[in-house]
């Protein structure tokens, strides 16, 4: 029961305090789930991360029932979805009735303002974290390439990442020949 009350907490503490959504919460990922807890493993928390970018759901819930299924199984997946999820609700839930008074506020605008680019550098130092855990050769650099220059084409990131994958997959099935 102990551990189960040790998941919520770590799962709560990282909905409660990330802004931004899934890719703003890999730092509290990293941190509650690898360093702290040591649930998950950087290599798992990337995998995590890339099935949760392709299922249908938010990211973050994703690496979380993935994260406590890993760890205790049904159970844990429930344990840890619910804590992630519960604190966004009650803000929600808090904040849906003063909605109009908070919106028109321009000192809670400028705040959401900052709030924004602080996420952004975040992201930013997310982006550059994995970069240099998952990039190491001429190939990938080559691959990231031609997949940014799509995107900036008008493709979809679904397709982006379709591009990427079959070109990886076709490569690896080629130096196993």
């Amino acid at each position: 029961m102990a551990e189960y009350v040790k998941m919520f907490v770590s799962f709560f503490k990282i909905g409660l305090f990330t802004f931004g959504g899934g890719y703003a919460m890999l730092p509290m990922f990293r941190k509650e789930l690898i360093e702290k807890n040591n649930y998950i493993t950087e290599d798992e928390l990337m995998d995590y991360y890339s099935i949760g970018q392709c299922t249908p759901g938010i990211i973050a819930v994703n690496v979380a029932t993935f994260t406590g299924y890993k760890v205790r199984k049904t159970l844990g997946g429930i344990v840890a979805t619910s804590a992630i999820v519960l604190p966004s609700l009650i803000v929600i839930m808090s904040i849906a009735g003063i909605l109009d008074m908070v919106t028109n506020n321009s000192i809670v605008e400028h705040a959401f303002n900052g709030i924004r680019i602080g996420v952004t550098v975040l992201l930013f130092n997310e982006l550059i974290g994995i970069a240099r855990k998952n990039i190491k050769n001429k190939f990938q650099i080559g691959l990231l390439v031609m997949a940014i220059c799509l995107l900036f084409l008008g493709a979809s990131s679904i397709m982006a990442v379709l591009f990427a994958g079959i070109i990886g997959g076709v490569r690896f099935w080629r130096m196993e020949k």
